[in-house]
């Protein structure tokens, strides 16, 4: 790690009431360590220790809004209910105290299935009833269930607040349900919720937005997490052009997100090269360009393969920084997110500001089984 690499990922960030110290941003990973919804004393110390070793945001694992089959998996966060806020309250607590920042992220997995084969006691609902292309899953939402799930992640957003919690983000990345309303391959709706172009699908996020924003007040930053690609079609694309994107991403930013967090599998990937090449901006970059917002890159930061390769038990290596100092320091764009590599070892932040960075650790999938 050069000292200019290290100074441009610790430079200070601040947007409306959020300031961070650095530009390190610790990624939403689905842990599932919270029986029955509630995180305990376990998981408020795995967060505390990031925020010990100085990552500049914390963003929660995925915790679900207040919906029937909101979860694809047991033992995921919930971000309702007395128990679970409580024991959301203790994270918080317990990051604060550790002068540290924290946001949760806001989830419903749509009609996406799970890896262990559970299921939610009720059908699980998305715009189509699909999972994607040729894929029945679940019940089409009714206006009604659309209506509430909009309200519930206004609630969802209200009660983070409350809680202190310094930022909440929206899921709406990965083929889980906002993103199953923007792809035209789960979404085949006739009526306003549906489209034959991706803003008129991207209606349903919006309004989750306008919602948002009405319950948390201007000064609350609210996150918005996107993606391309969806786990149900790794080489999906909503936006094949610029103009795409924008038509796509303007509109949410306008809806109400402050800054766009651009998932994509390898962060160093031009996401248009026949327009700027090879080495072009990224999707984060692209976002940033075409709406004027804050954006959060992410994918395989400081590991040499992506997360996919990790849930199919591949190990990958610890590899330098140095791509990812070029783009920063041409402000492509202004907070990284990383995720397994933070996962596996909660003083990452601390070497790579030390410049220890042979003592980084390589990732080995039987770290998604702990809370170290």
């Amino acid at each position: 790690m050069s000292a200019s690499a290290s100074d441009v990922l610790f430079r200070p960030f601040r947007f409306k009431s959020l300031a961070l110290p650095n530009r390190i941003v610790m990624a939403p990973m689905t842990r599932c360590f919270s029986p029955e919804g509630v995180p305990g004393e376990n998981v408020a110390a795995y967060y505390r220790r990031r925020a010990e070793d100085g990552v500049g945001l914390i963003l929660s694992e995925g915790t679900v809004v207040d919906r029937p089959a909101s979860r694809n998996e047991p033992n995921i966060p919930f971000f309702h209910g007395e128990a679970a806020l409580e024991g959301w309250a203790g994270v918080v607590e317990a990051v604060h105290a550790a002068g540290g920042r924290i946001g949760p992220q806001l989830w419903h997995t749509g009609a996406t299935r799970g890896n262990s084969g559970w299921k939610p006691p009720v059908p699980v609902e998305s715009p189509s009833g699909l999972n994607g292309p040729d894929d029945p899953n679940g019940v089409a939402m009714s206006e009604q269930d659309i209506a509430d799930t909009i309200a519930a992640f206004a609630r969802a957003a209200a009660d983070a607040q409350r809680l202190g919690f310094d930022v909440a983000e929206i899921h709406g990345a990965h083929g889980y349900l906002i993103d199953q309303f923007f792809w035209a391959g789960s979404n085949r709706r006739t009526d306003a919720w549906g489209g034959a172009t991706l803003r008129e699908r991207a209606r349903f996020a919006a309004e989750v937005l306008k919602a948002v924003r009405a319950a948390v007040g201007p000064d609350f930053p609210i996150l918005l997490r996107v993606s391309q690609w969806k786990q149900q079609d790794y080489k999906a694309k909503l936006a094949t052009t610029p103009d795409e994107m924008a038509d796509w991403l303007v509109p949410l930013v306008e809806a109400g997100a402050d800054i766009l967090h651009c998932s994509q599998r390898r962060f160093w990937e031009p996401e248009f090269p026949e327009i700027d090449g090879e080495r072009g901006l990224n999707f984060a970059g692209w976002a940033k360009k075409l709406t004027g917002a804050p954006t959060v890159s992410v994918g395989s930061v400081g590991l040499s393969g992506d997360f996919l390769a990790a849930f199919g038990g591949e190990h990958s290596h610890a590899v330098g920084l140095q791509e990812l100092e070029r783009r920063m320091e041409r402000e492509e764009f202004d907070l990284i997110a990383v995720g397994r590599a933070i996962l596996a070892d909660p003083h990452w932040v601390g070497k790579v500001r030390g410049g220890d960075t042979a003592d980084l650790h390589d990732f080995d999938p039987a770290a998604l089984a702990t809370l170290v």
